[in-house]
């Protein structure tokens, strides 16, 4: 599909991503900095783990809340509110220190980036035709911040400190204006999402839980760590451009994934790229840290447009949106949990024992997809009615 197609769908799915691809900048330089940087911050290692974690646990419970006003209010307002407090943000991190101060700023920008990412979400799968492409072509959008500025950075952080880098980013957030300014006003049909009641989840809830715990929570903590007693002195900048190769990956692949899934299907695609993975992160957790990680993210590229389109088919119609939020809502616990866990063990625990068991764990996930899928099925509806 190409990426500038003037159909309404594609194009407000991609003034959705852009907007998302403007705030997110700030908040993926701290997953690179804070635990190499701590001390600049005037936080410890665990308290690191902790700010990274935040953003996400303030989702868990705020998801619901995000979902009911984004279906009342639609996505202009939505995003552009999200965009504002993005860059208030972004700035805070620049001129503020210690633990509480800092932890004020991650909760607040993680309220931000569940409505972005819920519009970006709801916009791209708002078509069944061509649904998982335009999640693809979305991700791509999503990418392209972060592909410029880890890398800038991370050089500018060798040169002046890992403060300024900063204020140049809340400017950069507020241009996401001009993006959400053009997107749909009205709020969204349909049922609104209710008050989210905690059920079991079903078994890609469960998938997306462990993909956020091993990959977005303890690979990217243990990037940094890992690497900086690896590389001293250019490990920040080694370890961004690994970084920037995950969100470039995106740009490149994510469109790929999303064609492979709409031709062969997206299930079968996300269990054999999950036992891939696996295998990376048990590599990465042996020792080879640069070449295992660059596998990770170009893997993760690859299945990010996937679980999109499978919320979709197992829940069409109106249940789509809270269906989409309560996934959103699992990966952020486990992407929640990751950093916590990582800056509590990665100093006491060995890193082949650590990944070892995260690899276990992501394989049985996704083993798990086809082995009952009936099972899945009895639980769809209460699960995603109540879920939001």
């Amino acid at each position: 599909m190409n990426l500038l197609s003037p159909l309404p769908a594609d194009r407000h799915s991609r003034y959705a991503a852009i907007a998302l691809a403007l705030s997110l900048p700030a908040d993926v330089l701290l997953y690179l900095l804070l635990p190499m940087y701590a001390d600049d911050f005037g936080i410890s290692l665990a308290e690191a783990g902790g700010l990274l974690a935040a953003n996400r646990l303030v989702r868990i419970a705020g998801y619901g809340a995000v979902a009911r006003f984004y279906a009342r209010h639609g996505d202009r307002i939505t995003c552009s509110i999200a965009v504002v407090v993005a860059a208030f943000c972004a700035y805070g991190n620049s001129v503020l220190s210690g633990f509480w101060a800092l932890l004020v700023l991650r909760l607040a920008w993680g309220l931000c980036f569940a409505a972005l990412n819920l519009s970006t979400q709801a916009l791209a799968t708002v078509d069944v035709q061509g649904a998982a492409q335009r999640t693809g072509a979305s991700r791509a959008w999503i990418a392209l911040g972060p592909v410029i500025a880890l890398p800038a950075g991370a050089w500018m952080t060798l040169h002046h400190g890992p403060r300024v880098i900063f204020v140049i980013l809340a400017g950069v957030a507020l241009l996401g204006l001009l993006a959400t300014r053009l997107l749909p006003s009205g709020g969204h049909a349909g049922p609104r999402p209710g008050r989210r009641r905690i059920r079991w989840p079903d078994r890609l809830n469960v998938w997306s839980f462990v993909e956020g715990l091993t990959l977005d929570g303890l690979f990217i903590l243990g990037l940094g760590f890992l690497g900086k007693d690896l590389l001293p002195g250019q490990a920040v900048l080694v370890a961004g451009l690994l970084l920037a190769l995950r969100y470039l990956s995106e740009m490149l692949l994510a469109p790929v994934g999303g064609r492979l899934a709409d031709r062969h299907g997206a299930l079968r695609l996300l269990v054999a790229m999950s036992l891939a993975t696996s295998g990376a992160l048990a590599a990465f957790g042996a020792g080879w840290l640069w070449s295992a990680a660059a596998v990770i993210v170009v893997l993760r590229a690859l299945q990010l447009p996937l679980v999109a389109p499978l919320v979709m088919a197992r829940y069409p119609g109106p249940a789509r949106l809270p269906a989409l939020a309560s996934q959103a809502i699992w990966r952020d616990i486990g992407a929640g949990a990751g950093p916590l866990i990582a800056g509590l063990l990665l100093a006491r625990v060995p890193a082949m024992a650590l990944y070892g068991a995260a690899a276990i764990t992501l394989a049985m996930a996704a083993l798990a997809l086809v082995t009952r899928q009936g099972a899945d099925a009895e639980r769809r509806a209460p699960a995603a009615s109540d879920s939001a």
